[in-house]
């Protein structure tokens, strides 16, 4: 078949880019969802990655855009900016590196950004280029919430989820307001402090990712009585856990009624902590652990094969809550 098309005016003509993933649904029902994280430009070769990590069973992909002053960053991630900053990338060499690879990307693509460099060219150019260059969502950490609302017009206005972060010390007045503005998933912060590994997940995770739930609950009937302004794009689809019907019912976000997935981050440093944090919440982002296998010297197949152990590791949790559940329905008669 021909690579080319027939213009109305009976000129040949390539044909049209792909659409790019958007920020959708993207996992089957009681899949957790992985969220790897990639310092773009780090290596010349750095869309490899990329296409590696999705092959390994990524449901969607943060990449970041170097800054030179990354305050939320710890060591590894700093690194890891340092050197595709050396590098000389700039953000329209990596939007340029995205659009070559758009008819390959599956995934939805989120771009993990500061605000100097949203700002520099003006909040709607920068989003209208992420959207052309397919990506769909964006996070701006040091963007105070107070201060999002231009940034939440642009990424509206191009097709692109802006996704807002909750920390531990966020209050529930605060998280609430969070819950109701952010688009694509809510991100949860699992510690104070910076990104970077750690030696076990924080335990303040599992309790931050409950209060998010319970203040996804708690608006549901405001965001069903909203759901006639439907945000830019879908959200990623939070999976279906084992919760109580009262949970199920309410825990509701967003036009389609769909819950915004609570993804956990910070601090994710390996499979077993991947799963850790994903009973916690809906999904698990991880950023600094892959990003040292790779300044190491890690190959894209390489960070493959982490990717694809994590992804192992999570579904094999998956597999067996579903067994546990299925068993306690045997037991109790309830087929909820």
């Amino acid at each position: 078949m021909s690579d080319l098309i027939e213009a109305r005016d009976g000129k040949a003509v390539p044909p049209s880019t792909p659409e790019p993933a958007r920020v959708a649904t993207v996992a089957p029902q009681g899949r957790t969802l992985l969220v790897p994280y990639l310092t773009a430009g780090l290596t010349e070769d750095w869309t490899d990655y990329l296409l590696a990590v999705q092959a390994a069973g990524a449901d969607a992909i943060e990449v970041g855009l170097p800054f030179s002053d990354p305050m939320l960053d710890g060591a590894t991630i700093q690194q890891a900016s340092d050197r595709a900053l050396a590098r000389g990338v700039t953000v329209a060499s990596i939007l340029q590196d995205l659009s070559r690879v758009r008819p390959q990307v599956r995934v939805p693509l989120i771009a993990f950004t500061y605000a100097n460099l949203v700002f520099r060219p003006g909040a709607p150019e920068f989003c209208r280029r992420l959207a052309e260059a397919g990506v769909r969502g964006l996070i701006v950490p040091d963007l105070p919430l107070d201060e999002a609302a231009a940034v939440e017009r642009a990424a509206a206005e191009a097709g692109v989820d802006l996704t807002l972060l909750v920390a531990p010390v966020t209050t529930d007045e605060r998280l609430a307001e969070i819950v109701s503005r952010s688009r694509g998933y809510v991100y949860a912060i699992s510690r104070m402090g910076t990104t970077g590994e750690r030696a076990a997940l924080a335990s303040s995770a599992a309790d931050l990712a409950a209060r998010i739930k319970a203040a996804q609950q708690r608006s549901a009937p405001s965001h069903a009585a909203s759901s006639a302004a439907p945000s830019a794009t879908t959200s990623l689809a939070a999976p279906s856990r084992v919760e109580s019907p009262a949970a199920t019912a309410a825990g509701r976000n967003g036009a389609s009624g769909a819950r915004l997935p609570v993804l956990v981050g910070f601090g994710v440093s390996g499979p077993e902590q991947a799963v850790e944090a994903g009973r916690a919440g809906d999904g698990v982002v991880v950023g600094s652990a892959l990003m040292r296998r790779v300044l190491d010297g890690a190959t894209p197949a390489d960070l493959g094969a982490e990717v694809a152990a994590m992804r192992a590791a999570l579904d094999r949790a998956d597999q067996e809550a579903s067994a546990d559940h299925a068993s306690y329905a045997e037991i109790s008669g309830h087929r909820g």
